[in-house]
C-alpha cells in the first residue's frame, strides 16, 4: 500500500480511512506500507497492523524546483508536488526484492512513483481532484481573480492526469456513487468499483458523557483547515450564516474546530466563536466531546467529492447534520429523517429551526446513530475492499 501520508487516527479524513483499512484488512492480508510523510507521528502505531512500514520523507510544499518544473511540464502542481526520486526508488527496490500479489495505491498523484509493472493495481481515489480544484478556480474573489489564467491551466492539467490513470489503471476504487458514476462515465468503464467509507464502532457504540452546551451551538468541523473545501465552507458559515443565526438567537455559540483551525482562523475568536484544534482520541476534549457537546453540525459544501468522515462521526455520535446536496455525497439518507440536505440559501433558515427544536434534534440524533451502526462501519468498508482484492488475486482465504 502507498499512501501521502503516514495512516492515522487524527482530524484528517484520508488518514483515518486509510489506517482503519489498514488495521482491518491485516487480518487477512500482509500489508507492506510505503508512506510519503513529512513526519512520524503514528509509526508505532501503524506498525502492529503491517509487515513492514518505509516511511519516505516529503519536502516541503511551496518549493521553487516544484513551481518550476509544474510551470514546464505537463504535470499540475498537485502531481509534481508527489513526485519523488527517493520514493520512486523505494517502491522499485520494494518490487524487486519482493513477491506482492497487488499494489493498492491511495490517491491519484502519486502514480507517477510507481514503475511499469505486471502486478494489478488498485486505484483508491478518495475525491475527484479536478472538481475539487475547478470549484476553487471558479470562485476566485478579489485579487486571487488575477491567477486565474495560470490555475485554470492548472486544472486543465490536472484533470487529464486524473482521468489518464482512471483509463489505464487495473482497478479503481470511487468513495461514493457519485464519484463512481461520474467516473464510469468520464471512461466508460463499467467496472469501476466502490469504497465504501465509514467509522471506528467507537463512536456509534459510545454513551455521551459530555453534557450539552447550555447556549444553542453550532459545530464546523472536526476538519482539516488546510484542504480547500473545508475553509471554503468555514469562511461561507461564519460570514454569511452566522450572522443570520445570530440575528434570531442572540445567545447562540459557533464552534470552528480542527487541524490548524487556530493557525488559520484564530483571530475570529470571540465570546460566542470557539475556534480550537481538537486534542486526541480520549482526551478531554477530543473530537467525541465536540459532537456531544454541540446541537448541531453545520457545513455549507461548496463542491462534490467523496465523502466526509466528520459526517459519519458526528451522526455516530447522534449529532444532527445540517448540509448542501453536494456535501452529503457518499451516505445515503431519508432527508429530514438522518439529516437536512437543503440548498445553501436555506441552511440558516433549517438551522435556526433546527436549534429551536429538542425534539427533533434528539429525533434525528437517533435514527442517524442507526443509520451509520448498521451501515457504516470501517470493518465492513475492509471487507468490502478485501472483496476486491481478492477478485483481482483469485486468493480466496
Amino acid at each position: 500500500m502507498i499512501t501521502p501520508y503516514l495512516p492515522r487516527r487524527s482530524q484528517s479524513g484520508g488518514q483515518t480511512s486509510s489506517y482503519y483499512s489498514i488495521k482491518y484488512l491485516s487480518n487477512e492480508n500482509d500489508i507492506t506500507l510505503i508512506s510519503f510523510s513529512r513526519d512520524k507521528e503514528g509509526l508505532e502505531e501503524i506498525k502492529q497492523f503491517c509487515s513492514k512500514v518505509i516511511v519516505v520523507k516529503r519536502g516541503k510544499t511551496w518549493d521553487f524546483k516544484k513551481i518550476l518544473y509544474t510551470g514546464f511540464s505537463t504535470y499540475p502542481f498537485l502531481v509534481t508536488n508527489y513526485i519523488s526520486p527517493d520514493l520512486k526508488k523505494t517502491i522499485e527496490k520494494e518490487l524487486h526484492d519482493h513477491k506482492y500479489d497487488l499494489i493498492h495505491c491511495e490517491c491519484f498523484y502519486l502514480m507517477p512513483n510507481i514503475p511499469k509493472t505486471g502486478i494489478p493495481i488498485v486505484l483508491v481515489d478518495q475525491t475527484i481532484e479536478y472538481a475539487v480544484y475547478q470549484h476553487y478556480v471558479e470562485t476566485l474573489k478579489g485579487f486571487k481573480k488575477i491567477l486565474y489564467p495560470l490555475l485554470w491551466l492548472d486544472v486543465i492539467k490536472l484533470k487529464y492526469w486524473e482521468i489518464f490513470f482512471w483509463k489505464t489503471t487495473h482497478t479503481v476504487t470511487a468513495f461514493s456513487t457519485e464519484d463512481q458514476a461520474i467516473i464510469s462515465k468520464i471512461t466508460n468503464r463499467k467496472d469501476i468499483k466502490l469504497f465504501q467509507n465509514g467509522v471506528d464502532k467507537r463512536f456509534y457504540e459510545s454513551v455521551p458523557k459530555t453534557p450539552k452546551s447550555k447556549h444553542p451551538s453550532v459545530l464546523f468541523g472536526v476538519s482539516n483547515m488546510k484542504w480547500m473545501q473545508n475553509r471554503e465552507a468555514a469562511e461561507l458559515l461564519y460570514q454569511e450564516i452566522w450572522p443570520q443565526i445570530k440575528t434570531k438567537i442572540p445567545d447562540a455559540k459557533l464552534y470552528i474546530i480542527g487541524r490548524n483551525a487556530p493557525e488559520t482562523y484564530g483571530h475570529w475568536r470571540a465570546k460566542d466563536v470557539v475556534i480550537e484544534e481538537a486534542q486526541g482520541d480520549g482526551e478531554p476534549k477530543d473530537p467525541q466531546y465536540y459532537y456531544n457537546h454541540c446541537w448541531t453540525l453545520v457545513a455549507p459544501i461548496g463542491s462534490g467529492g467523496g465523502s466526509r468522515n466528520k459526517f459519519f462521526e458526528a451522526m455516530a455520535c447522534r449529532l444532527p447534520i445540517i448540509t448542501t446536496h453536494q456535501g452529503m455525497g457518499g451516505i445515503k439518507i431519508d432527508n429530514f429523517k438522518h439529516a437536512i440536505v437543503c440548498d445553501y440559501d436555506e441552511i440558516a433558515k433549517y438551522t435556526i429551526e433546527l436549534l429551536n427544536n429538542k425534539s427533533q434534534r434528539e429525533e434525528i440524533g437517533k435514527q442517524t446513530n442507526l443509520l451509520i451502526k448498521n451501515n457504516y462501519s470501517y470493518e465492513k468498508s475492509a471487507q468490502g475492499l478485501n472483496q476486491i482484492y481478492q477478485e483481482i488475486t483469485n486468493v480466496k482465504k
